[in-house]
């Protein structure tokens, strides 16, 4: 391992939430590697989205906010989301001198050693860090949810999670169970129908589909609701579970056509599909796990954060049980416009906490 190198802030994650955390600790007066360093795990620029399916195409994407002093202006709508925002993402990490260290993974952060000042020791793959605050914004794509069915073991097709989504093609002539009701669920279904030669769509929870346009207010009242989950210390949901899909001309083309036929939940896998207990069977050649994501914070496991809920309790974006840590793009603030606000916000916490810091030394 490398010598210890010393800064004020470690920044995990070049995502939105890293990359709005780092401009905002540039335009305050932090100088990258002197005063802060940002360690991405990813190869290249573009956070999650350089890994989503090349039919995701930018002009399907919802919601992808700009990051915080430079828009995305004239993007060919038709282009992968994956090429057009890691494209956007290089730019912005170059025109803000952002020097993003990267491959880097972060192993572990824990207390400082004795006689450290209360700093933490950030362990990485290329190195140790010491750091007076920690700012962790590493999303939740590393962290695929896979539910367990009794018989998943047997079944002697194929299994994959929208992280391993490749597209509707691969789905040409075979049967498809897809499970989740959120909106990769959907987009998935919609998109492979018509190559698939049959397609199944199961939910834990009948799916609420939302009529009218995505208000601002609506918005604030489903971020408001995922706060207060955090805030109580439970693993957040994500804003799509409280607001609902929304029902716009194809998703009712499709409930039209058949396709957004939901069934209840199945109770086990066999070897050749999905059955329940009131003795109903679905033959599929795959499952297909839209089942979400979980916030890739295990690296974190050793400041022992987490609640007896089984989330960490965040209040803003300053981690309650150790004040020096920021979960940014965590909750209320996953969406794009959330990460630029919690980006902001933690560095502003960060100044006053170092300030005080040095007030009392």
């Amino acid at each position: 391992m490398n010598d210890m190198r010393e800064v004020e802030v470690v920044v995990v994650g070049a995502g939105q939430a890293g990359l709005s955390s780092a401009y905002h600790l540039r335009r305050t007066g932090f100088e990258p590697e002197r005063d802060f360093v940002v360690l991405d795990h990813s190869p290249t620029p573009g956070g999650a989205w350089q890994f989503r399916w090349p039919s995701l195409t930018y002009g399907k994407v919802h919601g992808m906010h700009a990051l915080p002093g430079m828009e995305l202006t004239g993007a060919d709508p038709q282009r992968p989301s994956s090429e057009v925002i890691a494209e956007y993402f290089t730019a912005y990490e170059r025109v803000f001198d952002l020097r993003v260290r990267r491959p880097v993974d972060v192993r572990a952060v824990r207390e400082g050693s004795e006689g450290s000042n209360g700093r933490l020791l950030v362990e990485t793959s290329d190195g140790g860090w010491s750091t007076r605050a920690l700012i962790n914004a590493t999303g939740t794509w590393d962290r695929p949810f896979w539910p367990r069915y009794p018989g998943q073991e047997t079944f002697r097709g194929r299994q994959l999670h929208t992280a391993q989504y490749p597209g509707p093609e691969a789905f040409a002539g075979l049967r498809v169970v897809v499970v989740g009701g959120g909106a990769s669920g959907t987009q998935h279904l919609m998109e492979l129908a018509p190559y698939a030669a049959a397609t199944t769509w199961v939910t834990r929870r009948e799916p609420v589909f939302r009529e009218g346009p995505f208000t601002e207010d609506i918005g604030r009242e489903a971020v408001a609701l995922v706060e207060e989950r955090v805030r109580q210390g439970l693993p957040p949901k994500s804003v799509v579970s409280v607001t609902g899909l929304p029902l716009n001309d194809a998703v009712r083309q499709a409930i039209a056509d058949g396709v957004l036929d939901r069934q209840p939940m199945f109770d086990r896998i066999t070897p050749e599909g999905v059955a329940w207990n009131d003795g109903r069977q679905v033959d599929a050649d795959v499952i297909l796990w839209a089942t979400g994501f979980r916030a890739a914070i295990d690296h974190l496991a050793p400041l022992k954060l987490r609640e007896p809920g089984g989330g960490i309790r965040v209040e803003d974006t300053r981690a309650v049980a150790d004040p020096r840590v920021h979960l940014v793009g965590y909750g209320p603030s996953a969406s794009t416009i959330g990460a630029n606000r919690a980006g902001r916000a933690a560095v502003r916490d960060i100044r006053h906490l170092l300030t005080a810091e040095r007030t009392a030394a």
